[in-house]
């Protein structure tokens, strides 16, 4: 089974690019995020003309997520059980197959200190607490898509710059470990333990041909998934060219 994440940055103003890709790299299950559409606008059509079944979870202009999948979605789960009606569309999961995915897209934070710093740590730990209620580490349950935080250094093209900065505050590392420590494995950097992979590049100050970049889009594995897991790579050639998002699709490879 061939799995991917990849934060769009707007769902119909990547479909052009959408498309190609689904057609080009064929994965049985992509989960999307930042789609910035309300369900019922949701552009399924062409991607439904590629075979896919779709679930998605939205609203207007901001967050949103989205599942596409090759087999049949079962399973869904929109949100955290104590979210009102009008609370951020963040989380989506279902099961394909045999694996459990947790589809997330954490809030920016924006600033170190600042009220969206907060809310942001508060949905890491929330999620934690979501998964020792909801999920089995038994399962193959993959829990993947952009959380917006760095694991360490490694996943920074410059750490100095970065020390204590947005996504990559020692407060935001912390949430993230507590998080993997419900017994998840950050599938790529096992496969790959060397520095420079990144997943994220600023449109601004040419950051993607100087390669200043981060990984902040991770595929966090159960042991039973990343056992089946025998490849995880960044496609970084669909952050070329123009009309590209922001964040590269990764890839992984489930046996």
């Amino acid at each position: 089974m061939r799995i991917a994440t990849w934060n769009v940055n707007s769902v119909r103003a990547r479909l052009p690019r959408l498309v190609p890709w689904l057609e080009r790299q064929r994965p049985d299950v992509l989960c999307i995020q930042e789609t910035k559409v309300r369900d019922e606008e949701f552009p399924a059509e062409p991607l439904e003309d590629q075979g896919y079944n779709l679930v998605c979870f939205g609203q207007k202009t901001y967050n949103g997520v989205a599942i596409l999948a090759r087999h049949r979605i079962e399973a869904v789960v929109r949100g955290f059980p104590d979210d009102g009606e009008d609370a951020d569309r963040r989380l989506l999961g279902a099961i394909v197959g045999d694996v459990v995915f947790l589809n997330v897209y954490v809030p920016n934070g924006q600033e170190v200190g600042s009220a969206k710093y907060r809310y942001k740590l508060d949905w890491l730990a929330r999620l934690r607490h979501f998964l020792d209620q909801s999920y089995d580490l038994g399962e193959k349950l993959v829990v993947l898509g952009d959380f917006n935080v760095t694991f360490d250094d490694r996943d920074v093209y410059d750490p100095e710059a970065w020390r204590e900065q947005i996504h990559c505050s020692l407060a935001e590392r912390e949430a993230l470990r507590r998080l993997a420590e419900f017994g998840l494995h950050d599938a790529l950097r096992e496969l790959h333990p060397e520095a420079g992979i990144y997943t994220w590049w600023d449109h601004r100050g040419g950051a993607f041909p100087k390669d200043h970049g981060l990984r902040i889009d991770h595929l966090l594995m159960s042991p039973k998934a990343r056992k089946a897991c025998s490849a995880v790579f960044v496609d970084r050639d669909e952050r070329k060219g123009k009309g590209a998002s922001d964040h590269a699709p990764v890839v992984a490879e489930l046996d």
